[in-house]
């Protein structure tokens, strides 16, 4: 009588050979995690302290990208605002920021390749 594991080791052949595959699989290639995606613009982290808002971003790409803070203001009469564009070219950092009179409600940067 067989074992389980010859049977599963038998199975494993049949199929290789039924698909035409000569190489054997290792267990580790098969179960290996996909790699990460690689983001395409620069990295901001943003910073909301009081009236006032702050964004770091730094471009560890190959490409260029162009940033621009956003902020708006708590109070209905208290324009919301947003700064110029900023180009953030490989490996460069850029500080962008902005602020409200009485509040900001919320704070974000958007991208566009340059």
């Amino acid at each position: 009588m067989s074992s389980p594991l010859r049977r599963t080791a038998a199975l494993l052949f049949a199929a290789a050979a039924l698909a035409g595959s000569t190489a054997p699989v290792s267990p580790a290639a098969a179960a290996a995690p996909a790699a990460p995606p690689v983001p395409r613009h620069a990295e901001c982290r943003t910073r909301v302290h009081g009236s006032h808002a702050t964004a770091h971003c730094f471009n560890g790409n190959a490409t260029t990208d162009s940033v621009q803070l956003h902020i708006e203001c708590v109070r209905w009469w208290d324009p919301d605002m947003d700064t110029a564009r900023a180009t953030v070219g490989p490996a460069g950092h850029v500080a962008l920021s902005q602020r409200c009179w009485l509040g900001i409600r919320h704070a974000w940067v958007t991208h566009r390749p340059a």
